[in-house]
């Protein structure tokens, strides 16, 4: 059996609508709605919803919380390109041709999104739930005036402010997508309310190309973001050492109200779109890391989202259930359910795992030198600029 979880469970939300996969940017599109889809059904057979683990709607989310973060001439882009996708843009608002193509219903398909994590955020603030999962969110680089790497609007930033506007004194945003959280970074990065820790591969191999060892926060948040870009080729054995070195007494020394995470699996070692070397065993170890976090710093309040993931059968899924799983504290069968293979198997042509586990990883050698090199040194920057500001060594 796999995903034992710490012992300690309570409350767990799933939230999601079938609506949210209105958000779709068309066929071909790397960040297809039937990544969730699966992941919804996989989750349902495999037992984990009921005896306090419950399915739940979104919200209502409101268009004028939208512009606390959004700015107003963006959205009104969103808006008219979401009637009408074929109308002229200004290209600096990021839609059209390209990653983030404009398509029929985007904006009401975004907002369902965002009222998701808001939804997530809610459970967990008002003690109606110990932890929540929004798979369909983790929009991270939406910017405030512009839609970027196939993100709209950003749901977990939006998220994160109605927690402040909500009393929240201390936030952590944790991001495991193999790229850098640099949306939400950057919408709090003068706010010392909200610490961003990001670990991704580099900005110098992979989109958005930043998130750099010295991007620490802004000038009237300095430490307020912690970054540690990898090299290509680094495994989950090493992405497990810089997380423990860093990450864990990061959180210790801002010792947040609530631990809010993005869940990107675009880390798995056959994600086609990026390079590191992850399983989804490595993931699973990641999720029971946050989750003992969580309940020893702040009392188990635990937020996650979905995000990056682009093996829309053979890893999304897996790593999702995974980490609702996690969340509930239950144990999942070695195998996947025969029926859930059926379904996807239908709904893709493509034949799903039989397992929730993975074949270890094996790395060349010049390429483990050189991810551990990259690994040490982005370590030693954050411990040197961002630890110290937290009290933590």
């Amino acid at each position: 059996m796999v995903g034992e979880g710490p012992g300690k469970v309570g409350r767990v939300a799933l939230i999601w609508d079938d609506e949210v996969a209105a958000y779709d940017f068309g066929p071909g599109h790397p960040l297809a709605p039937i990544r969730v889809e699966l992941t919804i059904e996989l989750i349902r057979r495999c037992g984990l919803l009921g005896n306090g683990a419950d399915e739940l709607l979104p919200g209502r989310f409101a268009e004028s919380d939208l512009l606390r973060l959004h700015r107003e001439p963006f959205v009104d882009t969103v808006k008219r390109l979401s009637a009408d996708p074929t109308a002229r843009s200004d290209p600096e608002f990021g839609l059209g041709e390209g990653d983030t193509p404009a398509f029929p219903g985007m904006h009401p398909a975004s907002l369902q999104v965002c009222a998701g994590s808001v939804e997530a955020a809610r459970q967990v603030w008002e003690g109606v739930s110990d932890h929540a999962f929004n798979p369909a969110g983790g929009l991270h680089h939406a910017m405030p005036d512009r839609a970027a790497g196939f993100c709209i609007y950003n749901d977990p930033a939006i998220a994160i402010d109605w927690l402040l506007e909500h009393g929240a004194e201390r936030v952590a945003y944790v991001d495991v997508d193999v790229h850098h959280g640099d949306g939400v970074e950057v919408m709090f990065r003068d706010d010392p309310r909200v610490l961003t820790i990001s670990l991704h591969e580099s900005g110098r191999f992979l989109f958005p190309g930043t998130g750099a060892a010295d991007d620490i926060g802004g000038p009237d948040a300095q430490g307020s973001a912690a970054n540690l870009p990898l090299h290509p080729g680094t495994t989950g054995g090493l992405w497990l050492e810089v997380f423990d070195e860093v990450v864990d007494p990061l959180l210790r020394g801002f010792a947040p109200d609530v631990l809010f995470t993005q869940l990107g699996c675009d880390t798995h070692a056959t994600d086609p779109l990026a390079h590191l070397r992850l399983t989804v065993d490595d993931m699973a170890t990641i999720y029971a890391r946050l989750h003992r976090l969580s309940h020893e710093i702040c009392d188990g309040r635990w937020i996650a989202t979905g995000g990056g993931g682009y093996q829309l059968v053979e890893v999304v899924p897996r790593a999702w259930t995974l980490a609702f799983a996690e969340m509930t504290g239950r144990s999942l069968p070695i195998e996947t359910p025969m029926d859930w293979q059926q379904v996807a198997a239908e709904r893709t042509g493509v034949t799903p795992p039989r397992a929730f586990t993975d074949d270890p990883i094996v790395e060349t050698e010049a390429m483990a030198g050189l991810a551990r090199r990259t690994a040490e040194e982005s370590v030693e920057a954050v411990r040197r600029l961002v630890l110290p500001r937290h009290g933590a060594r």
